[in-house]
């Protein structure tokens, strides 16, 4: 089977619109969770979220283009355009029946479907975009990619809620691993800041209520965490297999050498509390990169800053890895950008290739008491560490979907 690379890399997130300031505000453990600002959040409960700042969807694409799509749509173009950028690309020299988009979110364009519902309660059913059909349904961030860059090659627009990011990275790698395709921009992108989604998740209690201090209330594995923090964003890689990669000099950041996926079979919400999803997908996908946990590195875990969730990954990483479970280290981006959902797991493999690819390791920010069911070595300071060279990337979403990666420093 092909070796699979990653050739480019591209985000939009609440601590930085670009690679390098997303990079480097996740090592200095800047957070990104601020009060929302913008929509109004005076009757909720929670008043936090990571929300993206300083975009200009106008401004890039012009006014007609930038309304044709939604708001996750939006910020997945904005980051595949980037990762684009970056692999040095030239379209022109590419067969672009040999180019696919695997990208997914968890929640569409909900708010252009919240929008238009009020628009026809009380402006009546001929004020309805007619485009919203088009602008709101999952596979438009697919879609909008493909057009762009004209992709004629496999498409696909997961659906496994917040793994959907991990999701579309692994099944992008395995079909370059089987010739369907040379390059895949692959990822997730995600923006539901809404009152109805916020209101929802608040009235199950799975969300973060420290509004005095939003740069304190993302904390996994704290013994005072309350609930995960809601982000928005999308992050986009371009995978390519290494003879492609390699006939072109391209940039190559990093590689992909497993994954695997599956579910818990336990609840539509709640993780198996024994973490039984979780160990099965991190196991096969060690298997299937024909690795052993003695070569793992590094661990970039899922937390998300929820009680039942946090343990539940520490109970099935602790029988995954045995006794090197207290000595491995362990990183928890969520900490910093909040939980971006269907962007999460992306955002988090560029994470993991940048830390071994630079030798550091980002901080899990706000642990001030550890929850002593942790056992876990977790990174709170930004840690260097020579010769990191195998990564774990962990993502979990409602209805028990596991999908996990396994990254490789590029040799």
């Amino acid at each position: 089977m092909k070796r699979v690379v990653i050739t480019g890399m591209g985000i939009i997130s609440p601590i930085g619109n670009s690679i390098e300031t997303f990079w480097n505000n996740l090592l200095e453990g800047k957070s990104g969770i601020s009060n929302i600002e913008s929509i109004d959040v005076s009757d909720l409960n929670t008043k936090i979220a990571g929300e993206v700042k300083n975009f200009d969807p106008e401004g890039r694409w012009g006014l007609k283009e930038a309304r044709r799509l939604s708001r996750f749509a939006q910020f997945a173009l904005a980051a595949a355009e980037q990762a684009f950028e970056q692999s040095q690309l030239i379209l022109e020299n590419i067969n672009s029946e040999r180019i696919g988009v695997y990208v997914g979110t968890a929640a569409g364009g909900i708010p252009t479907l919240v929008d238009n519902v009020d628009y026809l309660n009380h402006r009546g059913p001929s004020r309805v975009n007619p485009n919203l059909m088009s602008m709101m349904i999952d596979n438009m961030a697919a879609a909008h990619i493909s057009i762009r860059f004209g992709a004629l090659g496999p498409s696909l627009a997961p659906a496994t809620a917040c793994s959907v990011g991990t999701t579309a990275i692994g099944e992008a790698y395995k079909a370059i691993q089987n010739n369907d395709a040379d390059i895949i921009f692959a990822g997730g992108s995600e923006a539901a800041i809404t009152k109805v989604v916020l209101a929802s998740f608040s009235n199950s209690k799975a969300l973060s209520t420290k509004n005095d201090v939003p740069t304190s209330a993302s904390r996994p594995f704290d013994v005072d965490r309350d609930g995960f923090v809601m982000s928005e964003g999308a992050a986009v890689l371009i995978l390519e297999s290494l003879e492609h990669a390699l006939m072109r000099d391209a940039p190559i950041f990093g590689e992909i050498i497993g994954y695997a996926s599956n579910s818990d079979a336990y609840h539509q919400i709640a993780s198996h509390p024994e973490g039984k999803g979780a160990f099965l997908a991190m196991r096969n996908a060690l298997l299937n990169a024909g690795i052993t946990i003695d070569e793992v590195d590094v661990i970039n875990a899922h937390a998300t800053s929820t009680k039942v969730g946090d343990i539940s990954e520490t109970m099935a990483i602790n029988k995954l890895f045995k006794e090197r479970a207290e000595k491995i280290p362990v990183s928890a981006n969520k900490s910093t950008t909040g939980h971006l959902l269907g962007a999460a797991g992306a955002a988090e493999a560029i994470a993991l290739l940048k830390t071994l690819e630079e030798d550091l390791i980002p901080p899990t920010i706000n642990v001030e008491n550890l929850d002593p069911k942790v056992n876990l070595n977790i990174v709170t300071k930004k840690e260097s560490i020579k010769n990191l060279n195998i990564g774990l990337s962990n993502s979990f979403g409602f209805g028990g979907h596991s999908s996990v990666i396994v990254l490789r420093k590029y040799q």
